[in-house]
């Protein structure tokens, strides 16, 4: 069983490193409005430009409208960041899902509280 198990890693792995890979954690824990984080939290507008540092975050111009879906707690000295996707003028960014920094934004609209506190995973942290 495990040699079953570690050839089933390492295929895993080799699929990783063609096709993607799971950079470092943000937080261990985010909030979001259910338990799959799938229901839209809020809408809020970008208060200024932010160029994504690496595939796990989004590129935000200002002025766009960002679908939030989650809010990371905040952990140690590391910003606080919220998941969400972009809503502009170039409708094919819309459905692209990262994180961006929640000072960036104000939010415009709640539609639900955030107050499911769930663990996150190495997906939530997955690039392609």
């Amino acid at each position: 069983m495990a040699r079953i198990l570690s050839l089933f890693l390492l295929g895993l792995a080799a699929v990783c490193a063609v096709h993607g890979m799971f950079m470092d954690r943000l937080s261990s824990k985010k909030l979001c409005a259910d338990d799959e984080c799938v229901y839209t939290i809020s809408l809020a507008r970008a208060q200024e430009d932010y160029n994504a540092p690496d595939c796990r975050f989004i590129n935000v111009k200002k002025g766009q409208q960002i679908y939030v879906y989650s809010k990371l707690v905040k952990e140690n000295e590391a910003g606080e960041f919220w998941a969400g996707s972009v809503y502009g003028d170039d409708q094919d960014e819309m459905g692209i899902v990262g994180y961006f920094p929640s000072n960036l934004v104000k939010e415009q609209r709640v539609y639900q509280e955030a107050t499911r506190e769930v663990p996150t995973t190495d997906i939530d942290f997955f690039c392609e």
